[in-house]
């Protein structure tokens, strides 16, 4: 359940698999201290600067690293004429018009995911937004705001400010929740994976915790089970406990 359960490579590989170009390719993600690895092949350069204006939409991502990725698609060199030939006319390949089609649908989409990341920027940018977990995608000319706030006030304010973004023709704040302390909640992460990690209190229980995440006291038992806790009535004060979705 995102925010709480999803590490930041996880909510980057929604947000690729949402993506009507990036989808099919099936490209590696993986992510370290902010920095988001992509890997793979892509049919053309264009895909590439697709792949940058998608990830950085997404909270936490600090800097994207696409060298692993390959194009496959290569421009065909002109043919090199005899020493002794007449010098010929170099003729540029014309694009197919499906070509042409896809390179606009990919310019479209990769301006639309720039007005994105200019949404998250103003949520960034604002005091009282700058430290909840808000994701930004694009759908569109629309945005969509994932992620979770603290009270109804900040639901309110993130929708308004993405509202007031150049380029940006609706907002859908429907996947944005709040929960009071979800600041606190996801203050502590996990450097290297960007997971959820919570260190136990004293008087805490692993149903109380699964209420804070999850609204939902039962799911402790998804809790015990990713972090191999056999006994869930035996955790101890100072213990990280990770999160899951």
């Amino acid at each position: 359940m995102w925010p709480f359960g999803k590490s930041t490579a996880d909510r980057v590989k929604d947000a690729v698999n949402e993506n009507p170009v990036l989808s099919p390719l099936g490209l590696n993600i993986s992510e370290s201290r902010g920095t988001v690895t992509v890997t793979g092949e892509v049919p053309r350069q264009s895909v590439m600067g697709l792949i940058g204006a998608v990830v950085e939409g997404i909270s936490g991502v600090k800097s994207v690293d696409t060298s692993g990725v390959t194009v496959t698609q290569q421009a065909a060199a002109p043919a090199q004429a005899a020493p002794d030939a007449p010098a010929a006319t170099v003729t540029t390949p014309i694009q197919s018009p499906a070509d042409t089609k896809m390179e606009a649908e990919i310019k479209e989409i990769e301006d639309n995911s720039r007005v994105a990341k200019a949404v998250l920027k103003a949520l960034r940018g604002n005091v009282e937004l700058a430290d909840d977990p808000i994701d930004v995608l694009q759908s569109g000319k629309s945005v969509i705001l994932r992620g979770v706030v603290d009270n109804d006030h900040e639901q309110r304010l993130a929708e308004k400010l993405a509202r007031e973004v150049q380029g940006v023709a609706s907002v859908d704040a429907s996947g944005l929740r709040v929960a009071a302390g979800a600041k606190e909640l996801v203050k502590e992460k996990d450097a290297s994976t960007g997971d959820t990690v919570y260190t136990v209190k004293s008087g805490d229980t692993l149903g109380a915790i699964a209420q804070k995440y999850y609204g939902d006291a039962a799911e402790y038992k998804k809790i015990a089970h990713y972090n191999n806790i056999s006994n869930p009535d035996l955790i101890q004060v100072g213990q990280k406990i990770r999160i899951p979705g």
